[in-house]
């Protein structure tokens, strides 16, 4: 496996916390941040890859008939934008 170096700029309290984190799985803070970038990259790609699926060939002028559909009414108090 080929490696590359890349500087990491955190927030303290964000590098405290994998550091705790790190520490209490009892490896490294560089393994234990690779670990979690390849855990959110697998998470990413597997909704992606779902989402694709489930949309198959539908284009997102598809849900204009649905949209049309739809209440014109204002939002709820607090979910205004």
């Amino acid at each position: 496996m080929s490696k590359a170096s890349y500087p990491l700029k955190l927030p303290a309290s964000v590098k405290a916390a994998a550091e705790r984190l790190a520490r209490e799985d009892g490896v490294s803070l560089n393994q234990w941040i690779s670990v979690a970038i390849a855990q959110k990259i697998g998470v990413v790609e597997t909704a992606s890859d779902f989402l694709k699926r489930r949309a198959g060939d539908a284009k997102a002028a598809d849900m204009l008939v649905f949209l049309d559909k739809a209440k014109r009414e204002p939002p709820p108090p607090g979910d205004e934008i």
